[in-house]
């Protein structure tokens, strides 16, 4: 039986492997996108139960993604992740602002996303 679905959104092949193998290893169900157009579609049609979302996206940023999900009713609920090598502490409250339950840093530890995610499950 698979475990708690889990989108993962980075328009990074690297990073999108490198967030998403220690997920799968961990017994999660994973799903992914590389846009912020393709991560809209994907929750909608897959109800994740968490998402992981870049920041710097082509076509909407993982800002402006996680506002909008967090505004449509069907998808308010679905706790959302932002990780991003944008680690001031203004971008950290930035990402809080829009609705996100975590922001994580890259390089991030594996231990400490694994953990993020069980949390909000």
């Amino acid at each position: 039986m698979p475990g708690p679905k889990v989108l993962v959104v980075d328009d990074s092949w690297t990073d999108l492997t490198l967030i998403a193998a220690p997920l799968r290893e961990s017994g999660f169900e994973v799903i992914t996108a590389v846009d912020g157009e393709e991560a809209v579609e994907k929750v909608l049609q897959e109800r994740p139960q968490c998402v992981l979302l870049d920041v710097i996206l082509p076509k909407q940023n993982g800002f402006q993604i996680c506002r909008r999900l967090k505004q449509m009713e069907q998808t308010a609920n679905i706790p959302i992740i932002l990780i991003s090598g944008k680690n001031t502490p203004l971008d950290k409250r930035w990402g809080m602002q829009q609705g996100a339950d975590f922001y994580i840093t890259k390089p991030f530890n594996k231990e400490e996303l694994i953990a993020s995610v069980r949390s909000l499950i």
